[in-house]
């Protein structure tokens, strides 16, 4: 059998195994379908509407370039490990929920990595065993640590896949990358993922739009605005509905009660998530008799954002206690209430980390060498630097 997927970013994607088939067909996949894969992103960037089951086929389908790369060269890939490693790579999104930052900070108590996890081993007991291979490289305890690292590493076609995904929804081309090139230029050496030394502008070029995509993009202050207006709706709703009866969806209605039930009902519950019971929720709960739910619903409907603003650290505290005494003066809301409307916080933009599964080159004279390591390189005074910002989120005021 043979299947062909029309993609915008990568062109034509081709699957031809049975399994991988039976994997994209099934319903906890094609789940990802109605979740947006920048989650609020298109408040500010109104392309960015696409899925995360775009980006989980398109990364599977540059994961399969690359292998089909590595084969060419000679590394030793049977076509059993070329499976469990699209598969692994096909999954790795596939415990995300709807708006997932903001979904974990307010009602799950799992990360989506965890859940990822959990989900698949449900599909392995399905598929009675077909997935153990994809486990161990998922949780990177396969012994070609070279498999491993093309699904999760600083050099993985999961961010190969969403750099360029991204960028091509929002328009903002400071995210392109040249993956096609950085695919032909992967090889093995000592069990480890390599990038032959011709290629190295291309792996810096790589880090630096992955650098300039989160304070663009993904860190954009309208951004954390927006996951913020949501995060406190959430958490909003959820403390209503410990103490009444709140309208949502019957999925949503058991996290919101925060209800007693087992594991495999809590992901059979989790699968029945996506945006809609989000959205709709939301849209109902913006004419709700309490102010603070319907207040911050409507806004975030109508996009009346928190204004972000970014500040040095020393004037968090002198900023945010100026914030509160003004919103305090003119609102109807108690100071124990201020944090819905009022946040101080900080984020940070690690582009490379060299302590973590280093990007390694193999150079011309035949050495291993960290990135990081190599003389003239463009990243000393660019990337490896991590950079902190610290803002405060607040509305300015309650018309």
């Amino acid at each position: 059998m043979r299947k062909i997927i029309n993609d915008p970013v990568h062109g034509f994607i081709t699957v031809d195994n049975p399994l991988i088939y039976q994997i994209i067909s099934h319903p906890y996949f094609q789940r990802l379908r109605r979740i947006k894969q920048m989650a609020l992103a298109y408040l500010v960037y109104p392309g960015a509407v696409h899925t995360r089951l775009h980006h989980s086929l398109g990364a599977y389908h540059l994961l399969s370039l690359a292998l089909q790369e590595l084969i060419q060269k000679g590394v030793d890939i049977t076509p059993e490990e070329k499976e469990a490693t699209q598969l692994a790579i096909l999954l790795h999104d596939i415990g995300h929920g709807p708006f997932s930052h903001a979904l974990e900070l307010s009602l799950l108590n799992t990360h989506h990595e965890e859940l990822s996890l959990q989900i698949m081993q449900l599909l392995n007991n399905e598929f009675k065993g077909a997935l153990d291979m994809t486990l161990l490289i998922f949780q990177k305890k396969y012994k070609k640590k070279f498999l491993c690292e093309l699904v999760s590493s600083q050099l993985d076609m999961d961010r190969l896949d969403y750099l360029a995904r991204d960028s091509f929804f929002t328009g903002v081309s400071e995210g392109v990358v040249g993956y096609a090139r950085i695919i032909k230029m992967l090889n093995v050496v000592n069990n480890q993922l390599v990038v032959e030394e011709k290629g190295i502008h291309s792996i810096e070029k790589f880090l630096i739009a992955r650098r300039l995509m989160y304070w663009q993009v993904y860190l954009h202050k309208t951004v954390i605005s927006s996951e913020n207006m949501l995060t406190q709706i959430l958490k909003r709703a959820k403390a209503i509905a410990s103490s009444k009866n709140l309208f949502a969806t019957p999925a949503l209605q058991i996290f919101l009660q925060s209800q007693s039930i087992s594991q495999q009902d809590y992901l059979e519950t989790f699968l029945k998530l996506d945006d809609t019971d989000i959205i709709s929720s939301i849209k109902v709960w913006q004419n709700h008799e309490d102010f603070i739910l319907s207040n911050l619903c409507k806004r975030l409907v109508e996009r009346r954002l928190f204004k972000t603003q970014f500040i040095h650290e020393s004037e968090v505290e002198k900023v945010y206690e100026i914030k509160k005494k003004e919103i305090l003066k003119n609102a109807i809301i108690s100071e124990s209430e201020i944090d819905y409307f009022l946040t101080r916080a900080s984020t940070s933009n690690e582009t490379y980390n060299e302590m973590n599964q280093k990007i390694l080159i193999f150079t011309k004279g035949q050495e291993v060498k960290d990135i990081s390591t190599i003389e003239n390189s463009l990243l000393v005074d660019t990337v490896l630097n991590p950079t902190k910002k610290y803002y405060i989120c607040s509305i300015e005021g309650f018309s």
